[in-house]
């Protein structure tokens, strides 16, 4: 049985591991200080897996549906679900505060939490904030942001300039112990690829696409393949046909200690994601998502390249020769990816996850609130 005595915290952080890993990151922090904590998450395979690696953690699945105008009743189905659900067990054990990581797990803890009273916090950490996290902030106490920028887009409310929680493992990682434990060779270039936690199907084909330019120029080069479990066969049958050393995997739980082996990151563009480059000090190859929402991806990466850390690919102006030039000329001069390597650290806030949760605490000890 919980103790009810304890301070209680939900946190809403399903629908992908860009708003599951920074709320754990603001969750275990609560933890330090005595909190009891909650996961909301999502029904989908992605939440479970993560979830599964972190059993410490209470968890609760809520159905919540993805907000989509040309299935708007099956959102509305789903929402009312979500809202029940989290009634019901609001009714059984009482927050004292809600924290929405954004995303569809996000509106109906936050309505509930309104409606019984308790302290609301939302969390963007994107450049550009989503249409649904826009107008939850009308709703919550205060919204946390990950870019200073972001600020301007959600109007006069109560917002603080956090950056985006990242767990403490990707910290001052060992690059010579990763490889080790990985099985790489700590003399040799190490290119990590990521299309976040399901994926990237134009990232894939990007690489792979470039992968007979590359091996020319690069062949001591290694490669440590996350692609998702719809191209894992593809992916590994394209580096079959190469003499590279390649690791290629659907997805690992732990990245901190790939992205601590890893020389260069070529990835998508999401904000959590940026925001654990940033924490390992690892330079990027930046690919958008181009039907990302409002263009948030690019913006995000507009962020990294501003401060040096990262170049900026668009995937569908990009030929094979180009993309295989930006690789070899990164791969081919230390100097220049170490100098972004600390551009991209200079983008960390190791005190993200500390500054939420005592924001959360306080307000938790208040014990009222100002909706």
């Amino acid at each position: 049985m919980p103790n009810t005595a304890q301070t209680h915290v939900v946190i809403a952080c399903g629908g992908t591991g860009g708003h599951f890993f920074p709320g754990v990151a603001v969750a275990r922090e609560l933890i330090q200080a005595d909190v009891r904590t909650t996961l909301l998450i999502s029904a989908k395979e992605v939440d479970r897996q993560a979830v599964a690696a972190i059993p410490e953690i209470p968890h609760l699945e809520i159905p919540a549906v993805a907000l989509n105008m040309k299935r708007p009743l099956r959102f509305l189905l789903g929402f009312r679900s979500a809202t029940l659900r989290v009634r019901d067990y609001f009714a059984n054990d009482k927050p004292d505060a809600v924290l929405a990581m954004g995303g569809f797990t996000a509106a109906a803890p936050i309505r509930v939490g309104r409606q019984i009273e308790v302290p609301t916090f939302l969390h963007e950490s994107n450049a550009v904030p989503g249409r649904a996290n826009r107008l939850l902030s009308r709703w919550v106490n205060e919204t946390f942001i990950g870019f200073e920028g972001t600020r301007e887009r959600f109007g006069p409310k109560n917002i603080t300039e956090s950056g985006t929680p990242v767990r403490s493992e990707f910290r001052n990682q060992n690059r010579r112990d990763c490889c080790s434990q990985m099985g790489f060779d700590v003399t040799k270039p190490l290119i990590l690829v990521t299309g976040g936690s399901q994926g990237a199907r134009g990232v894939n084909q990007m690489v792979t696409g470039a992968l007979p330019r590359l091996v020319e120029r690069l062949p001591d080069v290694q490669w440590l393949h996350l692609c998702g479990p719809h191209d894992l066969v593809a992916v590994k049958g394209a580096y079959g046909k190469t003499s590279f050393r390649a690791v290629v995997h659907d997805y690992i739980h732990d990245m901190p200690l790939a992205l601590g082996a890893a020389d260069l990151v070529i990835s998508r563009s999401g904000a959590s994601s940026l925001a654990e480059f940033a924490a390992s000090k690892v330079p990027a190859i930046l690919v958008p998502l181009p039907t990302a929402a409002d263009n948030h991806q690019r913006a995000n990466a507009r962020e990294a390249v501003k401060c040096g850390g990262a170049i900026m690919l668009e995937e569908a102006k990009t030929s094979s020769d180009t993309f295989a030039a930006h690789v070899v000329g990164l791969i081919s001069d230390r100097g220049m990816l170490m100098k972004m390597a600390n551009a991209m650290k200079s983008l960390d806030r190791p005190d993200a996850a500390t500054l939420i949760a005592s924001r959360i605490f306080g307000a938790c000890e208040k014990g009222a609130i100002d909706n």
